[in-house]
């Protein structure tokens, strides 16, 4: 079997075309997976909007043979928490772990920032999402029906970063005098 080899990296206006097609055909699929009726706000998204997330939140691209082939938003808010949105993988590089790094990637941005929780929304009712969060430490948190679907509000936490207690600055502090 051969090794599947793509990178992961920060979206550029470029990868806008890619980045509104891939979202396009994940959230046609979710659409259908969770019997949602209407148009979801995802599949009409212009490149304007695409360009200033771009420019107000992390965006990142997996990229494979100079394609996009996933990707995903995160905005982080002045709280420390963030909000992960518009996540996709093209279907014929799905369940191949492109998700699964993206979402390292996520988690290492994340971590890097000090976020101390990370939301998403995903429709309670796709079970191989829910799986998918929940393999990558979300928990569900509530659920909504306010877009006519029951909704699921995933969480996920990440660890303070440990400092130094005051003894150990203290010590050190004395140390360099």
């Amino acid at each position: 079997m051969e090794k599947m080899v793509f990178v992961v990296r920060k979206a550029v206006e470029e990868d806008i075309p890619q980045i509104q097609e891939i979202t396009r055909e994940a959230f046609e699929s979710y659409a259908r997976g969770a019997e949602i009726n209407y148009p979801l706000a995802a599949l009409s998204e212009a490149y304007s909007e695409i360009k200033t997330d771009l420019e107000t939140k992390l965006v990142l691209v997996a990229v494979a043979n100079g394609s996009v082939i996933g990707s995903v938003r995160v905005e982080t808010k002045p709280d420390h928490t963030a909000y992960l949105s518009r996540f996709g993988v093209s279907s014929s590089y799905q369940n191949n772990g492109v998700g699964r790094i993206l979402m390292n990637a996520v988690d290492n941005s994340m971590m890097e920032a000090g976020v101390s929780h990370l939301y998403l929304h995903t429709a309670s009712r796709m079970l191989s999402l829910v799986r998918f969060y929940y393999g990558r430490g979300f928990y569900i948190e509530s659920t909504a029906k306010d877009r006519g679907y029951i909704r699921a509000l995933l969480c996920k936490e990440y660890a303070p970063v440990q400092a130094e207690s005051p003894a150990e600055t203290f010590y050190a502090d004395c140390a360099a005098i």
